[in-house]
């Protein structure tokens, strides 16, 4: 798919497993479980997708997914598993080398969307994308590298400690304006300083959904996480953007959604759900 200057395809990083009550928060599991895939530990399954935008000068990731750096006990806590898919072996299948990335949009630095920012050589951390710069919202990388009790265990500093050493972060000021036809919708709710690009030509126009929608079935308003630090404040995150999603025809593109890349966005009388899929490109599964 192409929107504007940028080609728009999708990879999936790794395969892995969180709580569904977590993901899913006050809404009962005899609701959501008729969505999702669970295991017997009450795990739902679910992915790590990143969006890549391609121009005649600039590659561009938007988030990397969890990494390859985990211990087995926390490998095994979260079910990770890449036996079918990596970011490095995704880039590689569209002859794309880490060094040829000049830019990662990170959402924000919880660990399922940075901890592919860096890797292991030696014993020695290091970063995966070497040339890229990598863009984080002021307030989550002040939240990120000070965080509150509930914050803590997703906030590892291990994944972007040796980029801001190198000179590689770049901090944005509550900026919204990220290059032509590439926006950002900052959201507080899930976490502070969340910024969710917005890709469009004027014609078409594509949001990804970062942890304000994780998931196809996260799209009814009600449907809130209990991992957001401020629920109501995301549900009037969802409220503002929903309407404009079904006026102007948007696709939303899913991080965590293992069997939808990306839908429309549809309004019954009962609320807001998803659409018909849209295929973003072929072979990146």
């Amino acid at each position: 798919m192409k929107i504007g200057a940028f080609e728009i395809s999708e990879i999936i990083t790794s395969e892995f497993g969180l709580d569904g009550g977590a993901m899913f928060g006050v809404v009962p599991k005899t609701l959501w479980s008729r969505q999702v895939g669970v295991d017997d530990q009450n795990r739902i399954d679910m992915v790590t997708r990143t969006l890549l935008l391609e121009s005649a000068d600039r590659k561009i990731l938007v988030d990397t997914g969890n990494g390859d750096k985990w211990a087995e006990k926390y490998k095994s806590i979260y079910r990770i598993d890449w036996s079918r898919f990596s970011l490095v072996d995704g880039l590689a299948k569209k002859g794309i080398s880490p060094s040829d990335i000049t830019d990662v949009i990170c959402t924000h630095l919880h660990f399922d969307h940075v901890g592919g920012n860096t890797r292991m050589e030696n014993d020695k951390l290091v970063p995966v994308f070497p040339s890229a710069t990598y863009w984080v919202q002021a307030a989550n990388w002040e939240l990120a590298n000070s965080p509150t009790e509930k914050d803590q265990a997703s906030y590892l500093s291990e994944n972007w400690g040796v980029l801001a050493e190198n000179g590689m972060v770049k901090i944005l000021e509550n900026e919204r304006e990220f290059l032509d036809g590439i926006r950002f919708e900052i959201v507080n709710g899930h976490t502070t300083g969340q910024q969710l690009p917005i890709v469009s030509d004027g014609t078409t126009t594509l949001m990804y959904g970062g942890d304000l929608f994780p998931m196809k079935p996260h799209i009814p308003v009600p449907w809130v996480m209990a991992y957001d630090i401020e629920p109501m404040t995301t549900i009037a995150e969802k409220k503002r953007v929903l309407p404009k999603m079904v006026e102007e025809d948007w696709i939303l593109f899913f991080e965590h959604d293992p069997n939808t890349a990306a839908c429309k966005v549809v309004k019954t009388d009962k609320g807001y759900f998803g659409g018909d899929a849209v295929e973003l490109d072929e072979g990146t599964r």
